[in-house]
């Protein structure tokens, strides 16, 4: 057993792009050495903006043997009555390259046959490697590959150094113009010449040495702790970062922390068009006081410790001493600007080419949402609150500090309009409706945010099905399954009641004319589309897959409802007795499907013909005003629990009376007392899709 070591050296590859290779290396070497049948153990990856490399303990030199056993015919042809091999022995031996005494006979479930048992050496791990390690290589993903020089090669960046060592020994092999060494090479700048390798032992030294710290964990904590501590000793603390942390960390091969300052007069900014300013263009860490108050200073992380650090930290600041002027010239700007002419502006903007502009979705947002403040509340203040935050909140979008600062989108809208004098709920709504704006993130604290985000998300849901930019299984250019679960997320957290094929509908009908028929046509696929998504949030809160498809095949138009539903049926589940139930229930519904004719008359006493049918008949009609009244509460618990009691009954009535019997007017009466029963349930769940 051997080390192996891989390290790809290039020009800067994109921070973003680093530890995502690095992922796939790893994934796809060992893929490659397992299908090799090259035993090895871990995995441990290295990686700055001017290397990927990859270290793989305990490799084996040779490939484990293969082992094979094959079936000749039977022994009786193999093999004449003196006991000596046939044509067809010989020919067997000869196909699996064997000498023919090597041949035995082994029995089987078919009788005593040929069989030939042969072991392939392996090969050298060092020549295997040869092609697997530039396979590997070329493989790599990257969002954005380039070529270069006259090479067909591609890549995030031009390679330009190979180092390869099993042990030892160079692993020889050539990708394009370069060839594999034992070189690799120290920081451009600070120790840019060859360093050479014995072993890979002495990688992550000699590297340090020569100003690389290729561990991308300690890096990252180096930056960490400098930072913190430069922080610290401007009596301040970094303003919480984790994003920016991993970039910088990537950006870097050698840490060089630097604290710097700008002008006070850039403190009358909002703190997020500093802080964005600083991050954004610049990668500067933003420095707040003990009251969370920006300090007018920054720390600045560099790849290089130049011999004058000051000149290095008079450059940071006059970058971004530039940056700041323009925020603050595109800040004054924008408050010479009403909110309401922002919004006329829209109308220049496009939303989607089939979906019209940003103004004209704005005018949906705003009827969707005065529609569902109708619904879920009769304040009237929330819906003008509503109404008055949708006219506004895409109106930043024209603004020069949001264009300067797409990530701003929102926060300068709630900034702009707090200025404006608008109310606290419609600034807070402004930036909420984007909410969330990531897979996990927050939701909206207030309620006209939480309206106004689903108002925005069902019309961009909503009209991209009409326009036919439906997703697919590989694609999802708008994020309609993140909106989707934003929508869901939202309405449980607030325990919105209202319906979600109504508010489709209604959303839809913005797009067509009232009497258009693609209105339900289009409306059952977006319905279709939330309930995969409810299924599957609720198969991620761990709920059982039958009881998920039982409850939303019945409906999921009242999400609080869904979970509810589905939350009374696993708990039913759990009871010792529902199995038989479930059972009933589910042998009653299939008679009924089964059934031929059947005219869904109403049950008539006058027809019984057995107290088991009287019985269930007053079973059923007490526990349904029950079942009703619970229903009504939203009591699904109480409702399945009661539905549950019907259990002696029901058995009764199929142990003592047979349904489909020739009289036709008592077997229509027996029908309809089982399908009164899969009335009881079925605006909980269908039973047909319970296990049991």
């Amino acid at each position: 057993m051997t080390c192996l070591f891989l390290e790809i050296g290039a020009e800067e590859i994109p921070a973003a792009y680093i530890e995502p290779a690095l992922q796939a290396l790893s994934s796809n070497l060992s893929h490659k050495l397992n299908a090799a049948r090259i035993i090895h153990g871990d995995a441990r990856t290295f990686g700055t903006p001017r290397r990927l490399a990859i270290e793989i303990k305990d490799v084996s030199i040779r490939q484990a043997p293969l082992t094979t056993e094959m079936t000749g015919p039977p022994e009786r042809v193999g093999f004449d009555d003196q006991g000596k091999p046939t044509v067809a022995a010989v020919k067997f031996a000869e196909k699996v390259g064997l000498p023919v005494k090597d041949i035995v006979v082994k029995e089987t479930k078919k009788g005593r046959y040929l069989s030939a048992v042969k072991t392939e050496q392996g090969i050298s791990t060092k020549i295997l490697l040869k092609t697997i390690l530039p396979e590997v290589i070329l493989a790599l993903p990257f969002p954005k590959t380039m070529k270069w020089a006259n090479l067909s090669l591609a890549f995030a960046r031009p390679i330009h150094s190979l180092l390869a060592l099993l042990g030892t020994s160079v692993i020889p092999f050539s990708l394009g113009n370069l060839k594999s060494s034992r070189y690799t090479f120290g920081h451009r700048f600070m120790a840019p010449g060859k360093i050479k390798l014995s072993s890979s032992d002495q990688y992550t030294d000699l590297l340090n040495k020569a100003h690389v710290e290729p561990e991308i964990d300690k890096r990252r904590d180096m930056i960490k702790a400098s930072v913190g501590q430069i922080a610290s000793d401007l009596e301040g603390r970094i303003q919480p970062d984790e994003k920016l942390i991993e970039t910088v960390t990537n950006l870097v091969e050698y840490p060089v922390p630097v604290a710097g300052k700008f002008d006070k007069k850039f403190l009358e900014l909002p703190k997020e068009v500093l802080i964005t300013a600083m991050r954004e263009h610049q990668k500067y860490f933003a420095v707040t006081d003990k009251s969370d108050q920006l300090m007018p200073c920054f720390i600045a992380v560099s790849n290089t410790l130049a011999k004058d650090m000051a000149l290095v930290i008079r450059g940071h600041e006059r970058v971004l001493r530039a940056r700041l002027e323009d925020a603050r010239f595109f800040y004054k700007s924008d408050l010479e600007t009403t909110l309401d002419r922002l919004t006329e502006k829209l109308k220049n903007v496009l939303f989607q080419s089939k979906l019209g502009s940003v103004y004209e979705k704005t005018l949906r947002i705003q009827k969707l949402g005065e529609f569902l403040a109708d619904e879920i509340s009769s304040d009237p203040d929330l819906k003008t609150q509503v109404s008055r935050a949708a006219w506004l909140c895409k109106a930043d979008l024209t603004c020069q500090v949001v264009i300067e600062f797409p990530k701003l989108q929102g926060i300068m809208g709630r900034i702009y309009a707090t200025i404006a004098g608008e109310g606290p709920d419609v600034a807070a709504a402004i930036e909420e409706h984007y909410l969330p704006a990531y897979s996990g993130g927050p939701l909206p604290d207030t309620s006209a945010g939480a309206i106004l985000a689903i108002a925005d998300k069902i019309d961009s849901i909503c009209g991209c099905f009409k326009a036919g930019l439906i997703p697919t299984g590989a694609s999802d250019p708008y994020a309609l399954r993140r909106q989707s679960i934003g929508i869901i997320q939202i309405i449980l957290t607030n325990q919105f009641s209202f319906s979600l094929k109504e508010l489709i509908q209604t959303s839809i009908g913005h797009f067509n004319s009232a009497d258009d028929p693609d209105i339900q046509k289009t409306s059952q696929k977006v319905y279709s589309f939330l309930k995969d998504r409810i299924a599957f949030l609720l198969s991620e809160q761990g709920f059982q897959k039958d009881v998920i498809n039982a409850v939303t095949a019945v409906s999921v138009d009242h999400v609080p409802d869904t979970w509810k539903r589905v939350k009374a049926l696993e708990e039913l589940k759990k009871a010792a007795y529902f199995e038989p139930i479930a059972i009933a229930f589910k042998r009653a519904v299939n008679i009924i499907k089964k059934a031929e004719a059947f005219d869904n008359r109403p049950v008539n006493p006058d027809l019984f013909e057995d107290k088991c049918e009287s019985a269930l008949h007053d079973a059923c009609t007490r526990v349904g005003k029950k079942v009703s009244n619970h229903l009504r509460k939203g009591d699904f618990h109480k409702a399945l629990s009661d539905i549950a009691s019907l259990r002696e009954p029901v058995d009764a009535f199929f142990e003592g009376v047979m349904v489909m019997t020739e009289d036709e007017n008592v077997r229509q009466n027996r029908l309809a007392q089982l399908s009164g029963i899969a009335a009881l349930f079925e605006d909980i769940a269908d039973f047909s899709k319970i296990s049991t």
